[in-house]
């Protein structure tokens, strides 16, 4: 079986280098492979918030990180899944909105990589055994948010699958649940 690489843009190495100085006696050489950190910071002015728990909505004065990355894409990629609607929101991959019937999701800037995953499909596996094939039809915005266009919502972190109610249910998973899950992904081959 060949071996595949991720996409350059998905995998990300930090090297951090302390070189000996007169009262060290030692050079200190760490790598971090297959991290994702914050690549900027937006502070937020505050502002109307669209929805009716203002705890989604950015706070002023508050920091908010700001990713260009997510974490390596693996045969089992761990991620948080947050379950929305796409019935009033147009789906970046095909500029359509979809019933909360349809078993479709966004993901994280970094995995919808520029939209190489539209329309494509991923396999979610929940902690109770359960897994739905699902299709990407979005991009949960890593970088932008905390402004009218973003309805004052924060920039998604980086290992985010947003989800239908769809898969939620076809995952079993309990209503009284149904905010956030820890999942893990892949693609479809």
């Amino acid at each position: 079986m060949p071996i595949s690489t991720p996409p350059l843009n998905l995998f990300f190495a930090t090297i951090l280098i302390t070189l000996s100085l007169p009262k060290l006696n030692q050079a200190t050489v760490r790598i971090i492979i297959g991290r994702c950190h914050a690549s900027g910071f937006i502070e937020s002015k505050g502002g109307y918030c669209p929805v009716s728990n203002s705890a989604d909505c950015c706070q002023a004065g508050q920091t908010y990180s700001q990713y260009h990355c997510s974490p390596p894409v693996t045969g089992s990629t761990a991620a948080i899944m947050y379950k929305t609607s796409f019935v009033n929101k147009t789906a970046k991959c095909d500029n359509r909105t979809y019933p909360d019937s349809d078993v479709v999701v966004a993901l994280s800037t970094g995995w919808y990589d520029g939209g190489s995953r539209c329309m494509r499909n991923i396999t979610i596996d929940a902690n109770n055994g359960n897994s739905v094939t699902a299709q990407v039809v979005g991009e949960c915005d890593s970088w932008n948010g905390c402004d009218v266009a973003n309805g004052n919502a924060p920039p998604c972190v980086e290992n985010v699958v947003m989800a239908s109610p769809a898969v939620w249910e076809q995952l079993g998973v309990p209503q009284s649940q149904s905010n956030e899950l820890d999942i893990t992904w892949s693609d479809v081959s």
